[in-house]
């Protein structure tokens, strides 16, 4: 996956820390299956870095209490003010995530409400969202159900809202039909073994990717030259990014607060400046440069 320049990214993309990942959108709901403690204090401390850099309020729900310091550890290594950020409550970790979760019992909707007043709070007190990993306990047989529940809720409340969520598994215990269940409640589900990565893309994953790959390019036309760049105004250019996004002048109208009309005068505006005959010929030309580019 192409990287993202942290200067330019579009705002709505966010840094995961996750090696195969990259940046994802906020509502985004990730699996993680790990084999050793190592690889799960590795990946957690990696994934949080970037969300204290950009102003996110973080939560870790650890498994057992004894963990706590080694995540501290963790946390030392990867983000050099990690300290302050435990000492503002910007980085939260929770010693005993199951009791935090089952306090009043397993209710998957209350759980969800939970997370939802946690967002709010977070808010509330400036930070731009949330992002939260949690590492299971939901592989005892008889609690199986509730996680289906809970996961299809917790859907409900990531989706739309500003919020990442990790829910990190231990190989160790895992059934190979559980790694399927798990699967298949999350948008996609990576692996982390021995320090390296594994992901199973998903159709969610693909289509994520593809955006990013679309919000790159958009990001592109924005920030890089290309045959007759400098004929533009900055709306134009804007108007631009738009068109490569795929959007139709009423869209580029929404997202720039501007009217259809204005929109349609900007696109005419474009193809006559850059002497394109019509919309694939513009593309080839904007698009083509890119790809033209020598590589660093």
């Amino acid at each position: 996956m192409a990287a993202i320049d942290p200067d330019t990214e579009p705002p709505d993309l966010r840094p995961t820390g996750i090696e195969p990942i990259g940046s994802l959108p906020w509502g985004t709901h990730i699996c993680m299956f790990y084999e050793s403690l190592e690889d799960l204090l590795e990946a957690n401390s990696g994934y949080f870095a970037p969300g204290l850099s950009r102003n996110e309020c973080c939560v870790w729900g650890l498994s057992e209490p004894g963990a706590e310091e080694q995540a501290r550890h963790a946390l030392r290594q990867a983000v050099p003010d990690a300290d302050r950020y435990l000492e503002t409550g910007a980085m939260e970790l929770i010693s005993d995530y199951r009791s935090y979760l089952a306090r009043d019992g397993l209710d998957p909707k209350r759980i969800s409400r939970q997370w939802q007043l946690k967002l709010a709070e977070a808010r509330a007190r400036g930070f731009d969202g949330l992002r939260v990993s949690g590492n299971a306990f939901w592989m005892e047989r008889h609690l199986w159900e509730t996680f289906s529940q809970y996961e299809a809720e917790l859907d409900q409340v990531v989706s739309g809202c500003p919020m990442l969520v990790l829910c990190t598994y231990s190989l160790r215990a895992a059934r190979a039909v559980d790694i399927l269940d798990v699967a298949a409640t999350h948008h996609f589900t990576i692996a982390r073994r021995g320090g390296r990565w594994e992901y199973v893309e998903t159709p969610e994953l693909r289509a994520a990717k593809r955006e990013i790959g679309r919000l790159n390019e958009a990001v592109d036309i924005l920030s890089r030259p290309f045959p007759g760049h400098e004929k533009l105004t900055r709306r134009e250019r804007t108007m631009l990014a738009q068109i490569v996004l795929g959007a139709s002048n009423k869209e580029a109208a929404r997202a720039l607060d501007i009217s259809p009309r204005t929109a349609e005068f900007h696109r005419a505006n474009i193809l006559r400046k850059l002497e394109a005959r019509n919309l694939p010929e513009l593309m080839h030309l904007v698009l083509g440069a890119a790809e033209r580019r020598p590589q660093s």
